[in-house]
């Protein structure tokens, strides 16, 4: 009848399911018959060897001994109980070592030893996690954490998310093909969409909302952490995005913001001509050229001019801007912050361009004079073949290029200085920017769910055991007790970082040194492509 039960019950859970021994759970003094009756168990059953266990009188603790029927070898085997929490270790997932280059031969196999087992314990889920305890001759079920009524309300939730998570891919799929659409691939739209980070962390949340609403059912643990930790940053990106939004609104903070932001324009704008007005007469006890520091720094107080009578011109409509703008802290923290950077990028505009002309006019002159540089030595650039081939050039030649050589020689100290002062307040600009974009990105890459998992159930997120010697007498089984080792956090972070977009050229600090002395752009619309002379 038991091997009939097993046999049903195999079919039912796809769980491979054999009887290892007897056990014997009574207080009391084993009787002969009943020390008989259990050791006949082993002979309906084909494993060997026959496991007993029974109870130690009033101890906690169990006995064990082992029956071989069919070998002839009678020594006494050594038998080690170990003791663990079966509910942590079916509900826990191993992660192996993130080194694994490191690991030996030896540490590998033990490590895959170690996961079968929790693979083994794993596997045996659907037994315990089952509501039947009393039908059939044995039980099923020997934990059960949080109640029946617990399970009904989590299955009650289920279906109930059914609709919704439709109706929520449904708008999805609306609001995706709509960004798909051709309209916005055309020059202004399709720039715009490209430059803004707004918009990248709009479409970076968009695809957010998909993973989430999506109906396919999750293939591994890995796949179910991602899931449910982008849902726990959805979830806090918006709280906080709300009490931002609760914060502007409250005590008409939005006006006096906007009270502010005219003066600190005007503030800026002023300091700035006195930066120029300093740079046009000798500055630092430099002699500059005085013709074109003339006309660069005329040139840039009328741009100054022109930017001071933009702001007063948009003046009206600064509140109004700002009070819609406060509405879309709704969609979350990350696209406030984005639209404070889009803001900030906004008010210093007219510094980016200070810095991009200044850096065109320093680029220009920095490559001519490498250029003519190779002309003295009968050198020139081959675009075709990207290298420096050897060249004959007349007198005539060779007179020109002197006189530009010079020329640029002597007018290269004006123009660098200008450079350098508009790229270190570019850099202050892009400085501030790159802090916002690291807060946004933290946010967005942060395994929230992971980290609150590893501070409540550790045990969830195994990295290896631990043995504790619980009892240790001689004529008995040494018993130990097997405890789980949670990763550490960093590992969890590591683990479990969500991707993140990043809208930044990606340079190395040699890269960076060499872009700001050969004067090219390094932020955001300007990527090194092929060289020329």
């Amino acid at each position: 009848m038991v091997k009939q039960y097993l046999s049903e019950l195999q079919r039912v859970t796809k769980v491979n399911v054999s009887v290892l021994g007897s056990w014997n759970n009574s207080k009391q003094e084993k009787e002969e018959s009943l020390s008989e009756f259990l050791e006949d168990l082993g002979t309906i059953f084909s494993h060997e060897p026959w496991i007993q266990i029974s109870k130690e009188g009033d101890s906690k603790f169990w006995s064990c001994s082992t029956l071989q029927k069919r070998s002839n070898n009678h020594r006494e085997e050594e038998i080690i109980l170990v003791y663990y929490d079966q509910r942590k270790v079916m509900l826990s997932c191993l992660h192996p070592p993130l080194d694994t280059a490191a690991s030996t031969a030896q540490e590998a196999e033990d490590a895959s030893r170690l996961s079968a087992i929790f693979d083994t314990v794993a596997k045996s889920k659907v037994l315990f996690m089952t509501d039947k305890y009393d039908d059939g001759p044995i039980k099923l079920t020997h934990w059960q954490s949080d109640g029946v009524e617990a399970s009904i309300i989590v299955e009650l939730m289920k279906q109930a998310s059914v609709p919704a998570c439709m109706l929520l891919t449904f708008l999805l799929s609306l609001i995706s093909g709509a960004c798909k659409s051709r309209m916005l691939k055309f020059w202004p739209l399709s720039f715009l969409w490209s430059k803004l980070s707004t918009c990248e962390q709009l479409a970076h949340r968009l695809q957010h909302l998909q993973v989430i609403s999506s109906n396919k059912k999750a293939q591994n643990q890995t796949q179910l952490m991602r899931k449910a930790n982008i849902f726990v940053s959805l979830l806090i990106d918006v709280a906080l995005g709300i009490l931002l939004m609760s914060w502007l609104y409250r005590k008409n903070r939005i006006g006096h913001l906007a009270d502010t932001l005219i003066p600190v324009a005007d503030h800026v704008a002023e300091e700035l001509q006195d930066l120029l007005q300093w740079l046009m007469g000798a500055p630092a006890g430099l002699k500059m050229n005085r013709a074109l520091d003339q006309v660069l720094g005329r040139f840039f107080l009328y741009h100054i001019h022109l930017w001071i009578s933009y702001i007063h011109l948009m003046s009206p409509f600064i509140e109004m801007i700002l009070w819609y703008v406060g509405l879309s802290a709704c969609l979350g923290l990350t696209v406030a912050l984005c639209i404070l950077s889009d803001i900030l990028a906004l008010l210093t505009f007219h510094i980016y361009c200070f810095y991009v002309y200044g850096a065109r006019l320093y680029c220009l002159k920095i490559y001519g004079l490498s250029s003519l540089w190779r002309l003295f030595r009968g050198k020139k650039w081959n675009v075709l073949r990207q290298r420096v081939d050897s060249c004959s050039y007349d007198l005539d030649q060779l007179f020109i290029g002197t006189l530009l050589f010079t020329i640029l020689l002597f007018l290269l100290p004006t123009t660098a200085l200008y450079y350098l002062v508009f790229t270190l307040l570019r850099l202050l600009v892009v400085i501030v920017q790159g802090l916002i974009h690291l807060l946004v990105d933290l946010v967005d890459s942060l395994p929230l769910y992971s980290i609150i998992l590893r501070l409540c159930r550790s045990y969830r997120l195994a990295a290896g055991v631990k043995f504790r010697v619980l009892e240790q007498q001689d004529g008995k089984p040494l018993r130990l007790l097997m405890q789980i080792n949670p990763l550490s956090y960093g590992s969890v972070v590591q683990t479990y970082r969500l991707p993140t977009y990043s809208c930044y050229p990606k340079d190395s600090w040699a890269s960076l040194c060499k872009k700001l002395f050969l004067g090219e752009l390094i932020y955001p619309w300007k990527h090194k492509g092929e060289k020329q002379d």
